[in-house]
């Protein structure tokens, strides 16, 4: 990712930071914006996992990746991997786990990395500071040692052998049919395209999924 003036996010990193860090790791951090150790765990499981699999980046939909976190490392992960939501060959499972899964299509073989939960003891003061930054509270002093915190974490993690940084499974798992093509229908409450197979059918008529979904009796999670 870019700034305003153009400069790729780890460009703007210290050199002694960027220097130390992998090239393809580099990448994921233009690709996510900034360098954190959320991104380096997506970063490992898409290394483990490609390195198991005897694989490299996918160009079209050659691999499938499932994952259970909505967290940084999911970049990360896209990045190397190739596994995007845009070409549907990411699945995304809002476990809350930092679990990345990796499948290769031409024979169903796949690997399922989980962080565990041990792989770092606790920094109580990185969690304080944490908290005040992301409350507001932190001053200046306190910002740069919790970005510098962070950044001891994530070489940390860096360092670790895989079966310590994660639980490393050979999984089967039925592989979903590739991206397909569906026609657009138009959603007879609020006039927008809708994919076929999302739409419901209201009054007999199709009817996106939010539309369909304020449709009820009052008790309802409206969108």
């Amino acid at each position: 990712m870019y700034d305003l003036i153009g400069v790729r996010a780890s460009q703007q990193l210290e050199a002694g930071v960027r220097d130390r860090l992998p090239v393809d790791m580099q990448g994921a951090v233009d690709f996510h914006g900034h360098l954190c150790p959320g991104l380096t765990i997506g970063y490992l499981a898409a290394r483990i996992a490609m390195k198991r699999l005897g694989v490299t980046r996918g160009a079209d939909e050659e691999l499938i990746g499932i994952v259970e976190t909505d967290a940084c490392g999911i970049d990360a992960f896209q990045y190397l991997t190739g596994c995007t939501l845009g070409k549907g060959n990411l699945i995304f499972r809002d476990h809350g786990k930092q679990v990345f899964t990796l499948l290769r299509r031409l024979d169903g073989r796949g690997v399922r990395v989980a962080l565990r939960g041990d792989a770092l003891g606790p920094d109580p003061e990185r969690t304080r500071l944490k908290a005040r930054v992301t409350s507001g509270e932190a001053d200046a002093e306190e910002k740069v040692r919790y970005r510098r915190g962070s950044i001891d974490r994530l070489f940390e993690l860096l360092g670790l052998a895989d079966d310590v940084f994660a639980d490393i499974s050979d999984v089967e798992v039925e592989l979903p049919d590739k991206a397909g093509s569906f026609p657009t229908v138009t959603c007879s409450v609020c006039g927008e395209g809708v994919m076929e197979p999302r739409a419901r059918v209201r009054d007999g008529k199709p009817c996106c999924l939010p539309c369909a979904i304020r449709y009820g009796r009052g008790w309802e999670i409206n969108v």
